[in-house]
């Protein structure tokens, strides 16, 4: 008896001391400090050993060597996701720290946990994830690098250990960060994903701006659902709160009174990827301007309001993202590219400052600045449609030979089902050459990223091996599939270099040796010969350059190699 009463005194102080801590933030009398990596490890720690509903998972090393970890509430103690799938619950997932220098999500996110579990307040229908800190490596590495911002005192730096930019991570996947972050999305399927972050840029009155899943890209099911049930709702609700919302601004001109544009989020960013996987999307990007301390309580009040939103929807929302899902099994065409529809606008509200002009104190030449003696409401247009550049016609299937193991592996962690072939086999797709192509002329997050993919298609026989992979466009990923694997896509695995060795030959000649060869081609063959001399009439500087005809003789002979831009990944179709 005694052994019983002393364990519940202990159990009782204990949730006594849990209940009862505050974070950095708040013990700081000017609400100007966040907490460090220390600090938020600790905190996860004792509220994992303190309540059932709480759980603490890890998911692989990050980049610095410290694991990502997973904080999930869930009301019945359920930490199961297929358990809690088959109970028809729904699951949200918080992303923080993804730029630790943009920290609001990573305090608010520690209250707004303790205040969950301390008013027995976690919904009984939605399992909420929280990633506290994604990049640790950032977090780490702490200053004051931001020199655009209105606090906190210190905080970490946007590039992780490899100085990525973990926003521009999620198709590329050069960090461990982002194969552990997609494990944990794969892993617990969201229904609605949220990162937290805060912006630069335009002065103007909202501590608050939002970025929702661009509506033309993601599944129109799901679109015109997230419009009315959720991002009219956050925008009622944070108004009543005092935290009025505004779109991302992203003025068309150097002012939002040019207009501001909707945010295309492609793949690459957290929001994009998480609409490959038919998931409602936020980005909240607090104004940097504003004190840290509205950051925070705003960070924490829109959180709060998506976790009630969901927890009203219940089931409905479950079956409208069951019904996008299907949806795009069935789709046949599928946009790659995206360009804005500038005819089509509305007008909304925006509360800004007088945008205004003065000499540089610097350099004497006009500088702009915003007066905030002068606030305004003034309409303004707002561009959020975009309408589709390039589409393509899905295949029945994909052939991937199985040299691409990071190919094959992302795809395997993102759902993707593969067939591999148990024989050798030969079969006869549409195959791709890449005739044309920008680059990049300085890196960009460690790659000379490709675009404006310009492809020739041929029907051809090729042979595949044992282990080469099937992958069939009936699934519920198929955005994913169609958005990696054609090399037209703003994000393909094409255009983050994953295919370089194909754009270089392996093979050339010699020209003293080839001269003669070159000629004998020419006389043997009328059709060839006509080539010629009409390539030559289209481009003069091709008549004028001998090295450059026998270039064009060889790229026409038997000998020159015919994997030489040559697209490896097969297109089954009808």
């Amino acid at each position: 008896m005694l052994r019983y009463f002393i364990f519940l005194t202990f159990s009782l102080l204990c949730s006594l001391s849990i209940r009862a801590q505050h974070i950095t933030f708040e013990l700081d009398s000017a609400h100007n400090r966040t907490a460090t990596y220390t600090e938020v490890l600790s905190f996860y720690r004792r509220l994992d050993s303190g309540y059932k509903e709480a759980k603490l998972f890890t998911f692989g090393n990050t980049d610095v060597g410290k694991p990502l970890q997973l904080m999930v509430l869930s009301k019945d103690g359920d930490f199961d996701p297929a358990s809690i799938r088959k109970k028809g619950k729904s699951v949200i997932l918080f992303n923080n720290g993804i730029h630790p220098g943009e920290p609001e999500g990573i305090d608010a996110s520690m209250m707004l946990i303790r205040d969950l579990l301390a008013n027995d307040a976690v919904p009984d229908k939605v399992v909420l994830c929280f990633i506290p800190v994604y990049n640790i490596d950032g977090m780490l590495n702490r200053g004051v690098s931001r020199v655009n911002q209105n606090g906190p005192e210190q905080y970490g730096f946007r590039g992780n250990r490899q100085h990525l930019d973990l926003n521009r991570d999620f198709i590329k996947t050069d960090s461990h960060n982002s194969w552990a972050f997609q494990e944990i999305f794969n892993t617990w399927d969201p229904d609605v994903f949220m990162d937290n972050h805060a912006s630069n840029g335009a002065d103007y009155q909202y501590i608050m701006t939002l970025i929702d899943t661009q509506r033309d890209k993601l599944n129109p099911v799901l679109s015109s659902y997230m419009l009315k049930n959720y991002t009219e709702e956050l925008y009622q609700r944070m108004g009543v709160d005092g935290y009025r919302l505004v779109p991302y601004v992203d003025p068309r001109g150097e002012t939002p009174e040019s207009g501001i544009v909707s945010f295309l989020e492609n793949p690459r960013y957290s929001t994009g990827y998480a609409a490959l996987h038919n998931t409602i999307a936020y980005m909240p990007e607090t104004h940097m301007w504003k004190p840290f301390t509205q950051r925070v309580r705003s960070t924490y009040a829109l959180m709060k309001h998506l976790i009630d939103i969901t927890d009203e929807q219940g089931a409905r929302l479950l079956e409208v993202r069951a019904e996008a899902k299907r949806a795009v099994k069935e789709h046949t065409v599928f946009p790659l590219t995206w360009t804005l529809d500038t005819l089509n606008y509305s007008a909304i509200d925006f509360y800004g400052y007088e945008a205004l002009y003065r000499p540089s104190e610097v350099s004497g030449q006009p500088r702009l600045y915003y007066d905030r003696s002068k606030p305004f409401t003034k309409k303004i247009r707002l561009y959020d449609r975009y309408k589709p550049k390039v589409e393509v016609k899905k295949p029945i299937a994909y052939v991937i030979p199985q040299a691409y193991e990071k190919v094959l592996r992302l795809l395997a962690l993102n759902g993707v089902k593969m067939q591999p072939f148990d024989r050798d086999t030969t079969l006869e797709l549409e195959m791709y050459y890449i005739k044309k192509f920008n680059t990049l002329k300085a890196p960009f997050e460690g790659h000379y990223v490709h675009s404006d993919v310009e492809l020739t298609a041929k029907r051809m026989t090729v042979p595949f091996y044992a282990g080469d992979v099937l992958v069939k466009t009936d699934q519920a990923m198929n955005r994913y599939i169609v958005e990696t694997l054609e090399p037209q896509a703003v994000d393909s695995y094409f255009s983050w270099n994953f295919f370089d060795a194909v754009l270089g030959q392996k093979e050339h000649f010699s020209a003293y040796i080839f001269e003669d060869e070159a000629a004998r081609l020419l006389k043997s063959d009328e059709a060839l010969r006509t080539a010629f001399e009409n390539a030559k009439k289209e481009d003069p500087a091709l008549g004028k350059n001998g090295r450059a005809q026998l270039d064009w003789i060889y790229k026409q002979s038997p000998y020159y190699e015919k994997t030489h831009l040559l697209y490896p990944v097969g297109r089954l179709i009808d």
